[in-house]
């Protein structure tokens, strides 16, 4: 059976990124016993990388790349925000490098990154931690199959063998 909407996928991928001087640099992997299993053709992955996916079959090995608009985007320069030092009163200052949890006046969760800590106030990136990156995968395709009517309503996979459910 071949990749195409509504069949769960089970794959390993290696992850790279390129640094300044075009030297590639390892990001995270999924092998195969810790394999990413996904419903594929339901928006949960990156719209190009399914795209790559289409068609393939158990066995098969892939490699692409996806250019930064084609994965997280670029680097918004308007993401980047200054929080006042007083809403860390009641926690530990982050130091640069750091990755805090924030929400928004809806409630919404996001993380940012502290570029900088300054007498009064946090620097922190609000982009996505791979904005303004390509992506780089390799992997091999694992397993194909339908997915279960349950997990089309679900919207997500229930695992490999469809039974790893919540």
């Amino acid at each position: 059976m071949s990749i195409k909407p509504n069949t769960v996928v089970s794959l390993t991928y290696e992850l790279h990124t390129t640094n300044e001087e075009g030297q590639q640099v390892f990001v995270e992997k999924a092998d195969k016993e810790n394999a990413l299993v996904f419903l594929y053709g339901t928006g949960m992955m990156l719209p190009k990388f399914e795209e790559h996916l289409s068609g393939l079959n158990v066995g098969d090995e892939y490699s692409f790349e996806l250019s930064a608009a084609d994965g997280y985007g670029e680097i918004d320069p308007g993401a980047f925000a200054d929080l006042p030092k007083d809403m860390f009163k009641d926690v530990e200052l982050p130091a640069v490098g750091d990755v805090i949890p924030l929400q928004d006046n809806q409630g919404n969760h996001f993380r940012a990154g502290v570029t900088a800590v300054h007498e009064d106030v946090v620097a922190v990136d609000l982009n996505h931690p791979m904005a303004g990156k390509n992506l780089i995968f390799a992997g091999e395709i694992l397993s194909v199959r339908e997915a279960t009517q349950e997990e089309l309503s679900h919207g997500h996979a229930h695992g490999a063998d469809g039974h790893s459910g919540h």
